[in-house]
């Protein structure tokens, strides 16, 4: 197909239907194609976590909320033949849903529908969802054949390619130009404002420079993630003398919890469990640097540029994944608290502010301010 052929198109259909980071760095490829095609609708078809991350795409302009039965195993892997499986159990099996999603893609009316997929997945059920729901191109890239339910079929390239790029090669493939390979959000007012009166409430006026520490699943996975992540937040409170804004998920409430009790004087808020996923982006947008491992968080980050350390349980970042627009410093999960602030200090020392100045000395040795009610500050090291 050539950019020509596309003139005539008005509604297209974007299927993204696995994870939040996924959704996020499909970011660039919907910039090129709303830039390639000014006047089509674009309506995300994406999972209910994935979905979530739409208010922050402004490409976006319709929303298709479904859970794939591709996509869903129950969190669990799928059961083979072996000792204590029920090879007669009765699979669940949900005709009406599946119908119901291929009236919502009929709905739509689009004209052209792109199967977006990672490398370790197909386009081909979402592909026969759009041919049943009449729509009459449908584009995806595979390494398998899958006869005609895709009308321009993608041999994709090496699977080492980053997933950004990996997106935008399939609208190349379709002929459309594409520009930009960065991830870029953009913050509703509403999360804006709700989430300065979440921080301001917890004592985190608005101005105020923060770190963010995202607990994971590499540091997590230790003997006493509470501790280590008190140990953590006490020593990037001592180097860097800001607060720190603990965020994640539902699951990390009892750890956050648990870790603003064990560092009193870090001055630690909590606000996991707390946040959307553009109200986690308006955290994110304030940081002054972060500290993560490579989940949800180092994308976001990434997208507003903000310096990161990064921990992982590997050597490195996968190449597919590896933030492009943010500095950032790799280190393992198990390196040192007082190494992992050093760095923080490092990485805000050499990368422009982009939120105003900070205050006097405050990438000197010194005690936090304390919330109210905390305990008396904790002594930096010497």
């Amino acid at each position: 197909m050539r950019y020509g052929d596309w003139q005539h198109v008005r509604s297209v259909l974007v299927v993204r239907t696995d994870a939040v980071r996924d959704v996020i760095m499909l970011g660039p490829a919907l910039r090129a194609l709303k830039g390639a095609l000014p006047h089509a609708t674009v309506t995300l078809l994406a999972s209910s976590a994935g979905a979530e991350v739409a208010p922050l795409l402004p490409w976006v302009d319709e929303v298709i909320r479904a859970d794939a039965v591709w996509e869903d195993n129950g969190g669990e892997p799928s059961p083979g033949p072996g000792p204590g499986v029920d090879l007669e159990a009765e699979p669940k099996i949900d005709v009406e849903a599946q119908v119901d999603l291929i009236e919502a893609i009929e709905g739509c009316r689009a004209d052209a529908a792109f199967v977006f997929t990672d490398y370790r997945t197909t386009p081909w059920p979402a592909a026969y969802l759009c041919y049943l729901a009449g729509v009459p191109i449908r584009i995806g890239q595979s390494k398998e054949l899958g006869g005609a339910l895709l009308t321009r079929w993608v041999r994709p390239q090496p699977d080492r390619l980053h997933s950004v790029d990996r997106n935008l090669f399939l609208l190349e493939q379709a002929g459309l130009p594409v520009a930009g390979r960065q991830l870029e959000l953009h913050v509703p007012d509403p999360a804006r404002a709700s989430t300065a009166e979440l921080l301001h409430g917890l004592g985190v006026p608005p101005g105020e420079p923060f770190v963010v520490l995202a607990p994971g699943t590499g540091p997590a996975a230790r003997f006493d993630p509470v501790a280590e992540y008190a140990e953590l937040a006490e020593a990037l409170a001592g180097r860097l003398g800001l607060p720190i804004v603990l965020v994640g998920g539902r699951a990390d409430v009892g750890l956050g919890n648990g870790v603003v009790a064990a560092a009193p004087g870090a001055g630690v808020v909590s606000v996991a469990g707390q946040t959307s996923v553009a109200e986690l982006a308006a955290v994110v947008e304030r940081a002054e640097v972060i500290v993560t491992d490579d989940a949800d968080t180092m994308f976001v980050g990434d997208a507003f540029r903000c310096p990161m350390v990064v921990l992982v349980d590997g050597p490195d970042l996968e190449a597919r994944t590896r933030p492009r627009g943010a500095a950032i410093s790799v280190l393992h999960a198990s390196t040192a608290a007082d190494v992992i602030a050093d760095e923080a200090v490092a990485l805000v020392e050499r990368t422009p502010r982009r939120i105003g100045p900070l205050p006097p000395g405050a990438l000197t040795a010194r005690p936090p301010r304390p919330r109210p009610g905390a305990g008396p500050p904790v002594e930096p090291p010497a």
